[in-house]
């Protein structure tokens, strides 16, 4: 067909439809995923037990989780603040996991005190990794996290909660004092300058941006002018189909910026325009998204396990699947109860299938960080697939 009669096609099919293409949101369209089985309440039980206990196997002496060892394919990592970083956000992911899981199994207990001790203890001793990469922001963020769920169940009054009180206090300072000029969050800076000058990241800043909002729930507020600033890095790099981009300067088209290539960053940078009451963001968009990350996971799963960072098509690498998938966890959290099975059965299918026979999961061979936060990440996936209580009790399997 030549041009002009393509062009007539086009407007003539508008027409006849009353012009309701021209009014889609491209993010609320999209492939829904095929039919499954959905996985069973025992079977989802059984591999979180199996994560928790392949947590206290491979706590480190010190309770934390993670060593240094070395591996020809790895990222970059300037020693040695760098394994500080890692050492200190994993931790905090396996405390949080332990916490929302909730195991009775025997070593659970003793292996969370000994997780929560160590962060105490060693949280202030994380820095900038060196003059030029900050990975230690995953380390504050996930830090938060983790101390607001330490937070929540220590009785008041106590020492120890005067102790996490302090320390989710300093992480809160330390995550702030890192925020890029230009309003985000990165890992990688173009001068050693505080704040920092460029390199912001869309899903740092995302994973960010969610952690403050756990902290400001907790009762430690956050400047609405720091929000902003952060919301508005985001949606900067963000697409009118709800992709976003690696970093603010990348270019629509590029292929990591396609919706195949944010299918590991789309989740969290959604969850964090929702949960600051962007008001762009809604909640067909976050369904739409989740729809496609199971329709579409073949492009996310193919990175996973690749040696180095960005091998998957699209630009995907393996350290985006369960961060992705555990952002999706917490959007189907924000949806109406009766609308998360469809999304938690989903869930819950892709990662029973990929449970390693110890128990773990692990997407990228970070140093002997991998199999720790993937676990991490896991578990607090899995447990917010469970259903509530069949007595009708308020609650969503994770506090």
């Amino acid at each position: 067909m030549r041009t002009p009669e393509r062009l007539v096609a086009v407007l003539s099919c508008c027409l006849l439809f009353g012009g309701c293409a021209a009014h889609v949101n491209p993010a609320t369209v999209g492939p829904k995923p095929g039919p499954i089985d959905p996985p069973s309440q025992d079977a989802l039980h059984n591999a979180i037990g199996r994560g928790v206990r392949f947590l206290v196997e491979t706590q480190n002496t010190s309770g934390s989780w993670g060593t240094i060892r070395h591996k020809e394919h790895t990222l970059y990592a300037p020693y040695p603040g760098t394994f500080i970083g890692f050492r200190a956000a994993t931790t905090a992911l396996c405390v949080a996991a332990l916490i929302e899981a909730r195991s009775d199994q025997p070593g659970a207990a003793e292996a969370l005190r000994r997780g929560e001790d160590w962060l105490l203890e060693h949280l202030p001793e994380v820095r900038m990794s060196s003059p030029n990469v900050m990975y230690n922001n995953w380390a504050h963020a996930y830090a938060l996290e983790a101390l607001v769920l330490m937070l929540g169940k220590e009785p008041p009054g106590t020492a120890r909660r005067l102790l996490i009180r302090r320390n989710l206090e300093e992480q809160r300072h330390r995550l702030l004092r890192y925020q890029s000029v230009d309003g985000g969050w990165g890992y990688y800076i173009y001068g050693p300058t505080i704040p920092p000058i460029g390199g912001t990241v869309t899903f740092t800043t995302a994973t960010a941006l969610i952690a403050l909002h756990d902290a400001q729930e907790a009762g430690f507020p956050v400047a609405r002018k720091v929000v902003d600033r952060g919301l508005y890095s985001v949606n900067r790099s963000r697409k009118p189909d709800f992709s976003y981009g690696y970093q603010m300067r990348s270019g629509p088209m590029t292929r990591g910026s396609q919706k195949p290539g944010s299918l590991g960053r789309s989740q969290a940078c959604n969850l964090a325009l929702y949960l600051w009451e962007d008001d762009d963001i809604s909640l067909d968009i976050i369904r739409t998204w989740l729809d496609r990350l199971f329709a579409r996971n073949g492009w996310l799963s193919m990175a996973r396990k690749q040696q180095d960072p960005h091998q998957g098509y699209y630009g995907n690498a393996g350290y985006y699947y369960y961060y992705g998938h555990y952002y999706a966890a917490r959007s189907i959290d924000v949806l109406p109860e009766n609308e998360r099975p469809h999304f938690q059965d989903h869930l819950a299918h892709t990662l029973l299938a990929l449970q390693e026979k110890d128990g773990s999961w692990w997407d990228f061979t970070l140093h002997n960080f991998h199999q720790q936060y993937g676990t991490g990440y896991a578990v607090r996936s899995l447990v917010r697939c469970l259903r509530p209580p069949q007595d009708g009790a308020a609650g969503k399997g994770a506090p």
